[in-house]
């Protein structure tokens, strides 16, 4: 952030530094920026040499001398070296001239150019630099010469290559000869543009001066540089030497105490800067105007929302001024976050290979103003951001999610841009109608801001502006230069004040505008996390195991904060949440114990978070989505603007140095060579200098860089942000030396550490996740570790495997380096099967076997084929982009559990590993891609459906094969059989099933995980009996086989008299060897009682004593009560709980079937019978003569309604299936308290019960009442196809 400084100087500035063409050494190519031009080039060549390429594409490969670029050198520096900024002479040296040396001749001379950087220091502190750079006339005769001869080397080359015949490579070639076409106004390009003669022109090379300073005051560096420089260009010598001047800067200026402002003297006049308190937000002085017009609201927010997500961000611009701008104006808008990763605004030509770096970054690339975009090939584009400043574009990752209340964002945003005349949309640069805008200000805007409306222009309205006939309206009443809006001249206060202000207009306006946009920013922020601190969790162990643990630890309750969220922020918070840069914030607040303690911007967000607190009169827990607008522009402006009218220190005037007689002296047109024995010292006594203080006190300083206050620290303190700033990335800037392989191989060799760790913290993190819920669902204690929605850990794990496969990479299809891998070995894999069997290279894994299956079961699985996945994902219409193909093929190989293996086998092809990828590349380190396999196999001890869940609409391939009994086969079977399948998304119609084979294969849209299937016969033929012992149903696209056990007849006067069932069944788990991890228990069976007393006789039914059945239903209910306490993504399935093993339908029979008086051998009485007596009883007329209260004769009502409507139901389901139907539709309308209630005391209960049977004990009755009762605070949706046929 642009707050960052080495707070242990005093000075205003620590370096004054110039650079330029050193004519001792000559002139040297600069190797590296002409390596890459280079290898650009190479693309183009053969392409020159058959087709001859167009002229540009020819002076792309060759560069004319004067379009090359040469060595730059550090020519002086003053002082040489400061100790608690060492100076560094190969980061200054590239940063201040990114390209190297430029020569032109006197006919395409450029303005003098400024542009900032930044150097970031291993510890993650700052150091800002500033540089003007100019042209300026060679005068060594050697530099001149050696560039003629250039010219006379250059110039043959390109006739050389200008007559070459072309080759002709097929008849079209030959027809237009491109020779004829191009030839001739290349060679005129050639004289107009690649001329230096030395007799008649003048050359001039570029130099740099610039100024290297703990904070960054850019406007204010500025004007010293531009001072300088018009003091070497004016025909007058300026008052005094330069060295005065520099001197003044380098040692009599000190930097602005905070909350103070400061004028000093440059060579023609004065220069103000001013630094926000310590209440204040963090210094900024870049200009935001410039980022919203170059890019547009819509896009600065898109571009915010991806620095916030931690997405890799490319800056694209002939300006390394616009680079530097936007980057820090993104980071500064962070407030309160910092961003953690690399941070290059301006990456040099040298260290293009950078782009590669498989880490979050925010880097700023120059380009050359010639070629666009789809020339420039990246390495990794799948989560890439790539910003296009200079043509106001961007291109985003896919699956960006919104950020929370975007439009009314946008709006409020629009409005402050407004308010000084500025669009709220990109558009080309024109200086001179922008400066006359900025003067004016919406007058009836300005009256109306108290009231927090923008009623008064509503044409401007952002919302508005979606309708493309205001669009139109508003460009015609533009066109025709009528103002919509009274534009007048800002009729504030401020303007009587203007004339004390001491800085100009222009800067007091950028002033006001940066407070403002930041201010609606910041406030974006502390509406949002205003009850942060609540969910902010402190750590129980000592402050140093929790140093050491810090990875593994939760210090934030992610689940318990999301909840309290509206729904629509829950796509960008979960993401979000999971940051590094929310993790260093939240440890900062951990680690800090009271105010004193707290860094600069902790502090100020947390005074801010309580000024809400104190407004919101409401519980701060209860959060709605109202957009609350921000309050407090207005005092964050005028502190500004009380410290431009009254300056609080002015500091010494440049005056003459003790300098010899002829030092000093005046070249028009030359910056010289300053005196460095004037400048080398500062003076010896200074009220404000720093000396006292030894080295060490400063460095520590410089850790707190972001504080505004100087104090010392504890030693863990230091330790721990030594330690944060390692966490998560290990570089935060490249080495800026120049490169030696092994500096590049080292980098590397970080990153392929860096990601390892990742892959373990990601890996172990999702398991954490997936166990803490099942061990929950299994009852093992309360969710200690909850999840963020699983999607985004899933989505974060593409990104990582996007991240390893681009790392390294030559050769890549595509913007996805996963799937370019997968379709690359596709091809050869399909090249391969073409030849014949013996051929096969050895080493290659074979991907036909089957999995290993359980003995008893009658559908073989799926052949484990990767190439298979592939095709599934690619017939997938509904995926259209790269990326999206290779998160989808992740998706389905976890839910597989086949992820692991498959990228094993991916990478076991070794030969095309090689061609695809650098030996540096985390794919060919063959230890951590073991290790990397390893810790992805993990992911096979739980059960993912993060393929089912989230393609929901596409079409699957279902097998459904019904299991007749072995014992009593159904070969004698003659009905016709049917099913139906039915899942958590949708159900199929009834299929009918061939009774020959009686298994079929059909197509629907995805079904979900599937929970019931009705199935039953027609009854037709002489023998209609059949015993069924379950159904199998399998997803031919996941392979997950489901089993729906049965064990009942199906036919007339067999069994309960059924001619259909309704199964609920449960996900079959493959006991497979090689992947026998640690399996969890599959979701459904509790761990309880249960289990156990119902296995003792499997022969016989059991038969249950009353403890036993009370705890059945308490497990039943309690089933229930859990289902409904998860968050509703993460819900089962209910009628798993109500129906299936051990659920609520069960328990309840075995309630009823307690002390069941069974009549005579033989005949079989069911609940049912007994429900219908007492029905028959309720009905009866002895039953109306007696006298009852209101409330029972209503629940008599609707006893005896449900039962005449289920019996009346034209479905053949036998008693067992009625008795399943009432069970659910009690449940579903909160009845069966009240109808165990009247059956209890029902006389027909007292013929058909023994004594001893639990619906005669009245405290038992009475307990399973209230148990019952706890169903009644939940609103229970029943399937469709458990009520089918019920009118109810």
């Amino acid at each position: 952030m642009s707050t960052g400084f080495s707070s242990s100087s005093c000075r205003f500035a620590d370096y004054f530094v110039t650079c330029g063409l050193d004519t001792e050494s000559g002139l040297e190519p600069d190797e590296l920026s002409a390596l890459c031009q280079y290898i650009q080039a190479t693309k183009f060549r053969d392409v020159a040499r058959g087709k001859l390429a167009g002229a540009k594409e020819g002076e792309n490969f060759e560069q004319s001398p004067l379009r090359r670029t040469f060595k730059s050198k550090v020519l002086a520096h003053y002082p040489d070296n400061v100790e608690w900024n060492p100076f560094d002479q190969d980061a200054v040296g590239m940063l201040c001239m990114p390209k190297g040396l430029s020569f032109r001749t006197q006919t395409d001379i450029h303005k003098p150019q400024f542009h900032s950087f930044i150097i970031t220091r291993e510890d993650g502190s700052r150091t800002y630099g500033f540089a003007l750079t100019f042209f300026e006339e060679v005068t060594s005769k050697q530099i001149c010469s050696a560039m003629q001869t250039l010219y006379h080397m250059h110039n043959a080359e390109q006739y050389e290559i200008l007559h070459t015949p072309p080759t002709p490579r097929s008849p079209e070639d030959t027809r237009s000869t491109p020779q004829q076409l191009l030839a001739a106004p290349s060679l005129s390009r050639l004289q107009r543009f690649n001329s230096y003669d030395i007799s008649l022109d003048t050359l001039y090379v570029s130099k740099c001066i610039c100024l290297i300073t703990p904070m960054a005051f850019a406007h204010a560096c500025r004007r010293v540089l531009e001072q300088l420089h018009q003091a070497v260009t004016s025909p007058q010598p300026p008052p005094m030497p330069l060295e005065s001047y520099v001197y003044n800067v380098l040692y009599e200026v000190p930097l602005p105490p905070a909350g103070r402002s400061l004028k000093f003297s440059g060579v023609y006049g004065p220069v103000v800067c001013q630094r926000p308190s310590t209440a204040e937000l963090p210094l900024f002085d870049f200009p935001l105007q410039e980022v919203f017009e170059l890019l547009g609201v819509e896009n600065v927010l898109q571009l915010f929302t991806c620095a916030l997500l931690e997405i890799q961000i490319l800056l694209y611009s002939q300006h390394y001024q616009r680079l530097m701008t936007v980057a820090e104006s993104i980071t500064a808008l962070m407030f309160p976050f910092q961003w953690q990763h690399v941070y290059v605004p301006i990456l040099p030509a040298s260290l293009l290979h950078f782009l590669d770096a498989p880490v979050p970054y925010l880097m700023g690339l120059h380009s050359n103003g010639q070629d666009d975009r789809t020339k420039l090939e990246l390495p990794q584009e799948a989560n890439l951001c790539f910003v296009d400043i200079d043509n106001h574009f961007i291109e985003l990752p896919e699956d960006l999610p919104q950020f929370p209340n975007k439009l009314e964002f946008i709006q409020e945003i629009s409005e402050v841009l407004l308010a000084f005349g500025i669009s709220s949309e990109a558009k080309p640069q024109c200086s001179e109608g922008q400066s006359k805008l900025r003067v004016f200000r919406s007058g009836d805007m300005a009256s109306d801001k108290r009231n927090g409306n923008l009623a008064s222009s509503p044409l401007n309205s952002y919302l508005l502006r979606e309708n493309q006939t205001i669009a139109r309206l508003q460009a015609l009443v533009k066109r025709t230069g009528v103002s919509l809006e009274k534009l007048d001249v800002k009729e504030d206060t401020s303007t009587n004040k203007d004339s004390k202000v001491q800085c100009d207009e222009e800067e007091l306006k950028k002033h006001q505008l940066n407070i403002r946009v930041r201010e609606v920013f910041a406030n974006r922020f502390t509406q949002m996390f205003s009850d942060y601190e609540v969910f902010v969790i402190q750590p129980s162990q000592d402050k140093e195991s929790w140093f050491s643990n810090r990875d593994q630890m939760q210090n934030f309750d992610k689940a318990s904060f999301l909840s309290d969220q509206p729904e629509p922020y829950l796509p960008f918070l979960s993401r979000f949440l999971e940051t590094q840069m929310f993790a260093s914030f939240i440890d900062s607040k951990i680690l800090c114990h009271d105010d004193e303690d707290k860094e600069h911007t902790l502090r100020v967000f947390d005074s801010r978070v309580d000024k809400i607190r104190m407004l919101n009169v409401r519980t701060p827990t209860l959060r709605t989505s109202m957009y609350q607008k921000c309050t407090n522009i207005d005092e964050a402006e005028k502190a500004i603007e009380m410290r431009l009218c009254k300056i609080d220190h002015t500091a010494l005037h440049p005056h003459l140095l003790d300098m010899k007689i002829g030092q000093g002296r005046y070249e028009p047109g030359f910056f010289p060579r300053l005196q460095s024995d004037v400048l080398s010292t500062g003076p010896t006594s200074n009220k404000w200098a720093k000396r006292s203080a030894p080295a060490q006190w400063r460095r520590k300083d410089r850790q707190k860089q972001h504080t505004e206050h100087l104090y010392l620290d504890n030693d863990q303190r230091e330790k721990y942000i030594q330690e944060a700033r390692n966490l998560g990335t290990t570089l935060r800037q490249p080495k800026l030396s120049n490169l030696s392989p092994s500096v590049i191989a080292q980098t590397n060799w970080k990153f392929v550490e860096g990601l390892l760790k990742e892959c373990r913290n990601k890996t172990k993190r999702m398991l954490v996740e997936k166990m803490g819920r099942e061990a929950v669902e299994l009852g093992h204690g309360e969710v200690s570790i909850t999840g963020v929605e699983e999607n985004t850990l899933i989505a974060s794990l593409c990104d990582l495997l996007e991240r390893i496969w681009s790392h390294g990479l030559q050769v890549k299809q595509g913007k996805s380096a996963l799937w370019s891998h997968l379709l690359h070995y596709q091809e050869s894999k399909e090249k391969r099967d073409a030849t014949p069997a013996g051929l096969v290279p050895p080493g290659i894994i074979h991907d036909t076997e089957r999995r290993k299956s359980d003995a008893g079961c009658a559908m073989p699985p799926l052949k484990v084929s990767m190439i298979q996945d592939m095709r599934h994902i690619q017939n997938i219409s509904e995926i259209k982009t790269d990326v999206g193909k290779a998160r989808a093929w992740v998706r389905l190989s976890m839910e597989k559990k086949l992820l692991s293996r498959h990228l094993k086998q991916l990478l076991s092809d070794h030969e095309l590993t090689k061609k695809l990828y650098k030996r540096y590349a985390f794919l060919r380190c063959d230890d951590e891609k073991e290790q990397f396999l390893y810790h992805l196999l993990s992911f096979n001890a739980v059960d993912y459906f993060c393929f089912t869940n989230v393609f929901t609409t596409i079409m699957i391939p279902y097998h459904v094969v019904i299991i007749p009994s072995k014992k009593l086969g159904g070969s004698m079977f003659t009905a016709n059989p049917w099913v139906c399948v039915s899942g958590e998304l949708a159900e199929t119609g009834v299929l009918q099933v061939p009774k020959n084979t009686l298994e079929i294969t059909f197509e629907c849209q995805n079904l979900g995980k599937l929970t019931t299937v009705p199935m039953g016969h027609d009854n037709s033929g002489l023998y209609a009996k059949w015993l069924v012992e379950c159904v199998m149903v399998r997803n031919g696209i996941t392979g997950h086989t489901y089993k729906f056990p049965c064990g009942r007849w199906l036919g007339k006067g067999v069994d309960d008299g059924s001619l259909e069932r309704i199964l609920v069944g449960e996900l079959v788990t493959n006991t497979e060897t090689e992947d026998r991890m640690c399996r969890t228990p599959p979701m459904q069976q509790s761990p309880g009682m249960m289990r156990r007393f119902v296995t003792i006789s499997p022969n016989s039914k059991p038969k249950l004593n009353t403890g036993q059945i009370q705890e059945g239903v308490g497990e039943a209910i309690n089933g229930i009560v859990k289902h409904f306490h998860k968050p509703e993504k993460e819900r089962g399935s209910l009628t798993l709980l109500l129906c299936g093993e051990y659920g609520l339908v069960w328990a309840l029979e075995q309630v009823f079937q307690h002390g069941f008086k069974s009549p005579r051998l033989f005949k079989n009485v069911f609940i049912w019978d007994f429900l219908e007596k007492a029905q028959v009883y309720f009905e009866s007329t002895e039953q109306s003569q007696m006298t009852q209260d209101e409330n029972w004769q209503m629940r008599v009502r609707h006893f005896c309604h449900f039962m005449h409507a289920i019996n009346s139901t034209p479905r053949n389901i036998g008693k067992d299936g009625k008795f399943q139907m009432l069970v659910c539709l009690g449940a579903r309308d909160h009845l069966l308290h009240h109808w165990i209630a009247l059956l209890a005391e029902c006389p027909i209960t007292a013929q058909m019960y023994e004594d001893m049977a639990l619906l005669k004990d009245h405290s038992l009755v009475n307990s399973l009442i209230r148990v019952l009762q706890t169903l009644q605070e939940f609103i229970i949706t029943l399937e469709a196809s458990l009520v089918k046929g019920i009118g109810i």
